[in-house]
């Protein structure tokens, strides 16, 4: 009988073969172990190696095609899983550095110097006017600097974008003192924005730390510009940050005039306006290709880049809802969260508790509205004095204009929902003698800046722009933001008011309501925890109504 089951092993195997089928194996066990047990010295020999051939289960190598041709299933764990796959020991390194990040973090720092960016950019910085960094700051340059993914946090105005650009160029611009990163070309760093203003002021502000000599290390790829120019900009400075709008980095992307396989950065300003429906199609080709780098060295396998699939991923909001901390688990490796004075693990945020719709929290840090609550506090400058004025609607123009000479403001921005309200408020007030301009999105680029420039000037007093523009402004001369109609929640509330108070500046937020929207108004007070006064305007003065 033995010899019997030996023999048939040896026609199975040698079928086997001639017909191309490599991983029959088990099914040779299983036919031999239905003619009886053979000794375990007799088991231990009989196998394909001992029959003189190289190996039991030949590897697999080479495309789909070959590995078909040779019975070899294609079916295979994906790679980019394969990288975060990390043993039980080297994720406990990795969440106590982490804890390191948190307490090391020099929160309180005087200088950029001790935030360990290179004295080349430390001296830059300086020229350009930054000596001290802000907390955000502080909190999250030594952060990135580590190599961690991040979700930045903190008000519109408390100096956001160097959080994130300076060690950027710490890394990949002209501040390195070794020759083979300067030497290192094309794009390192893709850096998204919402809204071409708000683009345009990033590309200016990193255009100020690189100086006249290097601004052409920069690219903007905002929508409603030159698009040749733009993909001519590319090929003739070739750039190491491209900024730009998701729709139009993308069409760039997808006409093979970008190439952004090999970028060690991706970042999202205001990330949570990102995550709208109208970018979504835009987002995943960006997410797909932007540091998606094919053939990586199994040299770096264990480094962080390479367990993050070879880029970094750098979020950045005034307000971080919880589709925000979803997005970052999703799209980061193992990332934090970075707030003023704060470093903690996303993981560790928990999920927002339902809340039925008949429920109005009681308080900024009741129930559900925990993470939420805390946020929206966060995102609004600390220097802000809130108030609601209550009016009949077709009188809401002129309580503006009464706002506006009453607080002898010098600067104003005005918000409304809907575009084609906009042109006949500003005839309404250049009728009663206030010089007015309006700011949309249907504007050129060449009119939008023109208008901006205007206003900075004080040539326009009053700036009327609907909800979009509400990212992108930076305008540190702004003093008093007014609502002429509601926003639709708090964290809309929150990116409007951040408009003025910026850096440490002093600002004034007023909205105008009905009487039927009271309500809203003291709704949004409790869930942004703050004071909001009712008061009048009368005889050029404001009035604070009493309880």
């Amino acid at each position: 009988m033995p010899a019997l089951a030996a023999s048939r092993v040896l026609l199975l195997v040698g079928d086997a073969i001639s017909s191309g089928k490599s991983c029959v194996f088990s099914r040779v066990t299983l036919r031999y172990r239905r003619y009886g047990r053979v000794s375990s010295e007799n088991s231990k020999s009989l196998t394909l190696k001992s029959l003189g051939f190289k190996s039991e289960v030949p590897r697999s190598d080479g495309n789909e095609k070959n590995k078909l041709s040779k019975g070899i299933s294609t079916i295979e764990v994906p790679r980019n899983r394969e990288k975060k796959v990390i043993p039980r020991e080297a994720n406990a390194v990795k969440k106590k550095e982490r804890v390191d990040v948190s307490a090391l973090a020099p929160f309180a720092a005087q200088s950029f110097s001790e935030l360990g960016l290179p004295p080349l950019l430390v001296e830059r910085l300086g020229k350009a006017g930054y000596n001290v960094p802000t907390d955000v700051q502080a909190a999250a340059i030594p952060t990135i600097l580590k190599d961690h993914d991040v979700v930045i946090q903190s008000y519109t105005g408390s100096g956001k974008t160097l959080a994130y650009v300076l060690p950027i160029l710490s890394e990949i611009g002209p501040f390195r003192e070794d020759d083979e990163h300067r030497s290192k070309m094309g794009v390192q760093a893709v850096v998204l924005a919402p809204s071409r203003e708000l683009g345009m002021q990033i590309v200016r502000e990193v255009e100020k730390i690189l100086g006249p000599e290097d601004k052409r290390l920069v690219q903007q790829l905002v929508g409603g510009a030159n698009k040749s120019r733009q993909e001519e900009g590319l090929k003739k400075n070739k750039p190491v940050i491209v900024v730009g709008t998701p729709g139009r980095v993308a069409e760039i992307s997808a006409s093979g005039k970008l190439h952004t396989h090999n970028c060690q950065y991706l970042v999202l300003d205001e990330v949570d306006e990102l995550l709208a429906f109208n970018f979504r199609e835009d987002m995943h080709r960006i997410l797909e290709h932007v540091g998606r780098r094919s053939g990586a060295g199994q040299s770096v396998a264990n480094s962080p880049k390479a367990r993050r699939a070879e880029r970094q991923t750098i979020m950045v909001s005034a307000t971080i809802p919880f589709s925000v901390i979803r997005a970052a688990r999703s799209w980061g490796y193992e990332p934090l969260l970075v707030q003023a004075k704060s470093v903690v693990p996303i993981e560790n945020i928990p999920a927002p508790t339902p809340i039925k719709p008949s429920e109005v929290p009681t308080d900024s840090t009741s129930g559900g509205a925990t993470t939420q609550g805390q946020g929206q506090v966060q995102s609004l400058p600390p220097s802000l004095t809130h108030y609601y004025s209550v009016t009949r609607l077709q009188h809401k123009v002129d309580a503006l204009r009464r706002c506006v000479h009453a607080l002898d403001a010098k600067c104003v921005i005005v918000f409304m929902n809907h575009t084609k309200q906009l042109k006949d408020t500003v005839f309404k007030l250049e009728a009663r003698g206030m010089k007015a301009a309006e700011l949309h999105g249907d504007l050129s680029k060449l009119a939008r800046s023109t208008i901006l420039k205007k206003l900075r000037k004080g040539d326009v007093r009053v700036l009327l722009t609907n909800e979009l523009s509400a990212r992108g402004l930076d305008i540190p001369e702004c003093d008093l933001v007014v609502n002429l109609e509601l926003p639709t929640d708090s964290t809309h509330y929150a990116h409007r008011a951040g408009r003025t108070g910026r850096l440490g500046r002093r600002g004034t937020v007023v909205s105008i309501c009905e009487e039927s929207e009271v309500f809203v108004m003291k709704k949004m007070q409790k869930q942004l925890g703050i004071v909001m006064e009712s008061c009048e305007f009368a005889e050029g003065k404001l009035s604070v109504n009493g309880d």
